[in-house]
Protein backbone atom coordinates (compact mmCIF):
# COMPACT_ATOMS: atom_id res chain seq x y z
CA UNK A 1 0.00 0.00 0.00
CA UNK A 2 1.43 3.36 -0.93
CA UNK A 3 1.59 6.35 1.38
CA UNK A 4 -1.42 8.20 -0.06
CA UNK A 5 -3.71 5.19 0.17
CA UNK A 6 -2.68 4.45 3.75
CA UNK A 7 -3.30 8.05 4.80
CA UNK A 8 -6.78 8.10 3.27
CA UNK A 9 -7.60 4.72 4.77
CA UNK A 10 -6.50 5.93 8.20
CA UNK A 11 -8.62 9.09 7.89
CA UNK A 12 -11.66 7.06 6.87
CA UNK A 13 -11.16 4.64 9.76
CA UNK A 14 -10.72 7.57 12.17
CA UNK A 15 -14.03 9.12 11.08
CA UNK A 16 -15.85 5.82 11.55
CA UNK A 17 -14.17 5.05 14.88
CA UNK A 18 -14.79 8.53 16.26
CA UNK A 19 -18.52 8.30 15.56
CA UNK A 20 -18.90 4.67 16.62
CA UNK A 21 -19.56 5.36 20.34
CA UNK A 22 -22.44 7.67 19.46
CA UNK A 23 -24.23 5.66 16.77
CA UNK A 24 -24.79 2.39 18.63
CA UNK A 25 -25.69 1.14 22.09
CA UNK A 26 -23.15 -1.66 22.22
CA UNK A 27 -19.89 -1.45 24.11
CA UNK A 28 -17.02 -1.26 21.59
CA UNK A 29 -19.66 -1.98 18.88
CA UNK A 30 -19.72 -5.64 19.95
CA UNK A 31 -20.88 -6.25 23.54
CA UNK A 32 -24.57 -5.63 24.31
CA UNK A 33 -24.96 -3.74 27.57
CA UNK A 34 -28.70 -4.15 28.16
CA UNK A 35 -28.34 -6.05 31.39
CA UNK A 36 -25.71 -3.71 32.86
CA UNK A 37 -27.15 -0.19 32.59
CA UNK A 38 -30.65 -0.58 31.20
CA UNK A 39 -29.72 -0.66 27.52
CA UNK A 40 -28.57 2.97 27.15
CA UNK A 41 -24.89 3.83 27.38
CA UNK A 42 -24.17 6.71 29.74
CA UNK A 43 -22.13 9.63 28.44
CA UNK A 44 -19.03 8.72 30.44
CA UNK A 45 -18.98 5.24 28.86
CA UNK A 46 -19.15 6.87 25.43
CA UNK A 47 -16.18 9.11 26.32
CA UNK A 48 -14.13 6.13 27.55
CA UNK A 49 -15.01 4.27 24.37
CA UNK A 50 -13.96 7.32 22.32
CA UNK A 51 -10.58 7.31 24.08
CA UNK A 52 -10.23 3.58 23.41
CA UNK A 53 -10.86 4.08 19.69
CA UNK A 54 -8.40 6.99 19.69
CA UNK A 55 -5.75 4.61 20.97
CA UNK A 56 -6.62 1.95 18.39
CA UNK A 57 -6.44 4.43 15.52
CA UNK A 58 -3.18 5.83 16.90
CA UNK A 59 -1.63 2.37 16.99
CA UNK A 60 -2.87 1.69 13.48
CA UNK A 61 -1.30 4.96 12.34
CA UNK A 62 2.01 3.92 13.90
CA UNK A 63 1.77 0.58 12.11
CA UNK A 64 1.16 2.31 8.77
CA UNK A 65 4.08 4.64 9.43
CA UNK A 66 6.32 1.69 10.24
CA UNK A 67 5.25 -0.08 7.03
CA UNK A 68 6.08 2.98 4.91
CA UNK A 69 9.50 3.62 6.41
CA UNK A 70 11.05 4.83 9.61
CA UNK A 71 8.88 6.06 12.47
CA UNK A 72 9.33 9.46 14.06
CA UNK A 73 9.26 10.07 17.79
CA UNK A 74 6.40 12.29 18.92
CA UNK A 75 6.04 14.38 22.03
CA UNK A 76 2.90 15.11 24.03
CA UNK A 77 1.93 18.04 21.78
CA UNK A 78 1.34 15.69 18.86
CA UNK A 79 -0.95 13.42 20.88
CA UNK A 80 -2.98 16.32 22.29
CA UNK A 81 -3.46 17.73 18.79
CA UNK A 82 -4.42 14.31 17.43
CA UNK A 83 -6.92 13.82 20.27
CA UNK A 84 -8.44 17.22 19.53
CA UNK A 85 -8.80 16.27 15.86
CA UNK A 86 -10.37 12.94 16.84
CA UNK A 87 -12.93 14.73 19.03
CA UNK A 88 -13.75 17.07 16.13
CA UNK A 89 -14.28 14.02 13.90
CA UNK A 90 -16.76 12.70 16.51
CA UNK A 91 -18.90 15.85 16.29
CA UNK A 92 -21.46 14.50 13.76
CA UNK A 93 -22.17 11.47 15.95
CA UNK A 94 -22.46 13.64 19.07
CA UNK A 95 -24.88 16.00 17.32
CA UNK A 96 -26.96 13.09 16.08
CA UNK A 97 -27.12 11.52 19.55
CA UNK A 98 -27.60 14.52 21.85
CA UNK A 99 -28.49 17.69 19.96
CA UNK A 100 -31.05 16.67 17.34
CA UNK A 101 -34.67 16.54 18.48
CA UNK A 102 -36.22 13.11 18.26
Amino acid sequence: MNQSASVWLLILLAVVAANLPFINERLFAVVPIKRFVGGIKPFWVRVLELLFWYGVIGLLGMLFERMIGNTFTQRWEFYVTALSLFVVLAFPGFVGRYLLKR
